[in-house]
């Protein structure tokens, strides 16, 4: 059971550090709106550059810590849980703008490895 718990963990961080890292300036058939970049979906969300980086700042310190989870696992279960807040909001404004569900996929497939992160 260790080993998938922490594959999830690896998963969810990859897949953070792919979003606002490697693909942030990038277009996405899963941003908001007809978005072509992170700072475009946000204002489409009606949100600033400055919420922006708060969220992008604390969705790659907790995929940091979810990978430092490995080695130390009671950070685990509260980086899992605040992640899973994260996405539960990405989710809420996807659906605030009207988005199709489809555009929820990533934030709803890391809200439940978040959840298993914490059931496990």
């Amino acid at each position: 059971m260790e080993n998938i718990e922490i594959i999830i963990q690896i998963v969810i961080a990859i897949g953070i550090f792919n979003v606002w890292i490697v693909r942030l300036k990038k277009p996405s058939i899963y941003r908001g709106g007809n978005s072509e970049s992170m700072e475009s979906e946000f204002k489409a969300y009606g949100f600033n550059n400055s919420l922006m980086k708060i969220i992008g700042f604390s969705k790659l310190t907790l995929a940091c810590l979810l990978i430092l989870g490995i080695w130390y696992p009671d950070l685990v279960d509260i980086s899992a849980f605040l992640m899973g807040c994260l996405m539960i909001g990405a989710i809420g404004v996807h659906i605030k703008i009207n988005d199709p569900l489809i555009k929820s996929l990533p934030a709803f497939i890391m809200l439940i490895l978040s959840t298993a992160l914490i059931i496990l």
